[in-house]
């Protein structure tokens, strides 16, 4: 058992991996995952949040390998028939993942928090790790285009992606959006040892946890580790699309620009072996770089990349 509290800053597929090897290695007790809920939406009356979905399936050993993303095992029976009723099919909902949203839609309706739901249902599916939204208030996450401002899933799913972006915004209406109680809690924890920022899209998945009220003011005044793992892989990205981004508002492609994107927030960078080559040039600028296997096909993967970003914070695990 760490001495140490982790906090985990998660966005979806590539960040669910890893925040499942920090599950794996650390006790319960001794991690909080707080989720990028930028991605969220209501689609056909229900609420759906793909980021935590993803954090919450990999956990529950539940994910989808193959495909990357939803449940395995998965069937399409309800959304055939919403087709065939005409409704609205460009975002796909097999029939064990829409269980999911309505479980959280009914009861968000019902009057309950977004924590209070993704606490319950991570309980009922046997995860013991806290997943928390990073919010209980909407923040949505919107693309600029050419043709005027889009709603994230619009652009990702909807669109592929294919629109050029011409800048990020993050819709939090007037008041803001406050850190969920639990995400308020890690933070001003006298324990919490470290943040471990996973593998995930810096704009589209850290971005909008950042946005939230008064986050990167905390974190530019923590007094523990900052170490995040670059979603870059051979100086492209494995999925997603960070790399078309970052060039669209143009950055290079690199672990430098990841790198510069967090600034001084950033404490130390973990890239994966196959960009060996980056390392000097970021040590340079005053950097802690670890070079390492950063992709994660299986458990064995993921544990031992959350053992290396542990260890690059000092955090002792058994």
């Amino acid at each position: 058992m760490s001495e140490k509290h982790v906090l985990a800053l998660s966005g979806g597929v590539g960040g669910a991996k890893l925040a499942a090897g920090l599950a794996a290695v650390l006790a319960p007790e001794d991690l909080t995952i707080v989720v990028n809920t930028g991605d969220d939406f209501e689609h056909l009356g229900l609420t759906i949040c793909p980021d935590i979905d993803s954090v919450t399936y990999a956990l529950a050993g539940l994910n989808d390998t193959q495909r990357g993303w939803g449940v395995k095992d998965e069937s399409w029976q309800a959304m055939a028939m919403l087709k065939d009723l005409g409704e609205a099919d460009w975002f796909n909902l097999g029939d064990r993942d829409m269980g999911m949203h309505i479980a959280r839609s009914w009861r968000l309706r019902a009057g309950d928090t977004l924590s209070a739901v993704t606490a319950r249902l991570t309980r009922k599916l046997g995860i013991a790790s806290a997943i928390v939204p990073m919010s209980d208030a909407p923040l949505r996450t919107q693309v600029g285009t050419a043709d005027g401002w889009l709603d994230f899933q619009r652009y990702f799913v909807a669109e592929q992606c294919r629109p050029v972006a011409t800048a990020i915004r993050f819709d939090t209406g007037p008041a803001g959006a406050a850190p969920s109680p639990a995400f308020a809690q890690a933070l001003a924890r006298e324990d919490l040892g470290a943040i471990v920022v996973c593998p995930s899209n810096p704009y589209l998945s850290v971005d909008p946890i950042l946005a939230v009220n008064g986050v990167r003011e905390l974190l530019a005044a923590r007094k523990v580790p900052l170490v995040a793992v670059s979603p870059l892989v051979g100086g492209t990205a494995l999925k997603g699309p960070l790399a078309k981004l970052l060039s669209e508002l143009g950055q290079p492609v690199s672990n430098q620009a990841i790198a510069a994107h967090y600034g001084d927030l950033l404490d130390h960078l973990i890239i994966d072996e196959s960009d060996a080559a980056d390392a000097g040039g970021l040590r340079e600028t005053g950097l802690s770089v670890t070079v390492t296997g950063t992709v994660m096909c299986d458990a064995g993967d993921r544990e031992r990349l959350a053992r290396v970003a542990l260890s690059a914070a000092r955090i002792e695990t058994g």
